[in-house]
C-alpha cells in the first residue's frame, strides 16, 4: 500500500520578487533573476508538496521584505527562516515575524557575498540562539562541516534546536571520516536536526538530483526523527554564472519532481517518506497536524 505523503513540505527554497519591489544587497555576487511563489507552488502540486519554508537568501542581506510577502500569501502553509542584524535591531521585530510564520533564525557561513571572519562562528552562533524570541524558534546554519564544527560545543549544549544546512555541507569528507564521526555525535542529540537538501552541493555532479548514498543512509541511522528534505529551489547558478553582480545570472536547470523523486526513491523504506516530508516538518515548524 502506497504511503500517504500529503501534505508534503519542501523545508528549504527561496522566493526571488521583481527587483524593482525588493532591490538585493549591494555586497552580492551576482543578481538573481525572479522565482515568484506561484511557480514554486505549480512545481510541489504534482508531487503533493504544499508547505514550503522559506529561508533567506544571502542576496537579500538583512532585509526580510520578500520572504514575510510570500509568507503572508501562504498563510498557515508556509515558514520561514530569516537572517538579522542582531547587533543594531530591536528584539521586538523578531516576535513580529512570529506572528506572520517565521520561526529560524539563520547563520550563514558559506555564502561567498557575506563578509564574515570565519573564526567568529561561535560568536555568530551563539548570538542566534541567545535572540531568539519563544521555544516555537530555532537556528538554522549553513557552513562547511569543517567550520561547523568549530561551534561543536555551543550546538551540543543549545537550549534550541539547531538545524543543519544541505547535509552540513561535508565536502570530500565521507561519513567514515573523523570529521563525520563528530557531526553524528551532533545528530544523535534531540534538538539537532539536519535538511536532506541540494545534493548538488554534497557530490561532484552540479547538477545531482539523487542524494549521495553514504550520507543519506548515516544521516537516516543517527536521526531519523529529525531529517527534513528540502529542494534548494530555485537552485543557485552555478559558480561560472555569477560573473557580476549587475547581470541576472542563469539558475541550475534541475526538474522539480525529478529531484523530489529520486529522493524518495532513495529511502530504504516507504515509512521513512511520510516521517520526513510530512511528520517531522510538522513537528519543526509547528504546521497544523493533516
Amino acid at each position: 500500500m502506497p504511503v500517504d505523503i500529503s501534505p508534503a513540505c519542501d523545508c528549504h527554497v527561496h522566493v526571488v520578487g521583481p527587483l524593482a519591489n525588493f532591490p538585493q544587497s549591494a555586497t552580492r555576487s551576482y543578481t538573481a533573476a525572479e522565482a515568484s511563489l506561484e511557480t514554486l507552488q505549480a512545481l510541489g502540486t504534482p508531487e503533493r508538496v504544499s508547505r514550503f519554508v522559506l529561508v533567506q537568501a544571502s542576496f537579500y542581506g538583512t532585509d526580510n521584505s520578500c520572504l514575510l510577502a510570500a509568507l503572508d500569501k501562504l498563510g498557515p502553509n508556509g515558514r520561514g527562516v530569516v537572517a538579522a542584524d542582531l547587533k543594531n535591531s530591536a528584539p521586538q521585530f523578531l516576535q513580529e515575524y512570529e506572528i506572520r510564520g517565521v520561526r529560524g533564525l539563520r547563520v550563514n557561513l558559506y555564502s561567498k557575498s557575506l563578509l564574515f571572519a570565519p573564526e567568529r562562528i561561535c560568536h555568530l552562533v551563539q548570538s542566534a540562539m541567545n535572540h531568539v524570541p519563544s521555544k516555537r524558534w530555532h537556528v538554522e546554519i549553513i557552513a562547511p562541516l569543517s567550520l561547523l564544527l568549530n561551534a561543536y560545543k555551543i550546538i551540543a549544549d543549545s537550549r534550541v534546536p539547531v538545524v543543519l544546512d544541505h547535509y552540513a555541507l561535508p565536502g570530500a569528507a565521507s561519513p567514515h571520516s573523523s570529521e563525520a564521526r563528530r557531526l553524528l555525535e551532533l545528530m544523535a542529540l534531540p534538538h539537532v536536526w539536519i535538511k536532506l537538501s541540494a545534493p548538488y552541493r554534497v557530490l561532484a555532479d552540479p547538477f545531482a538530483t539523487y542524494p549521495p548514498a553514504d550520507w543519506l543512509a548515516a544521516l537516516l541511522q543517527a536521526a531519523p526523527d529529525r531529517c527534513i528534505w528540502g529542494s534548494d529551489w530555485p537552485h543557485t547558478p552555478l559558480d561560472a554564472d555569477q560573473r557580476h553582480c549587475d547581470e541576472i545570472a542563469s539558475y541550475r536547470k534541475i526538474n522539480y519532481s525529478r529531484l523530489f523523486q529520486d529522493f524518495v526513491r532513495a529511502l530504504p523504506e516507504a515509512a521513512l517518506a511520510r516521517r520526513i516530508l510530512v511528520e517531522n516538518p510538522q513537528r519543526l515548524y509547528g504546521f497544523q497536524a493533516g
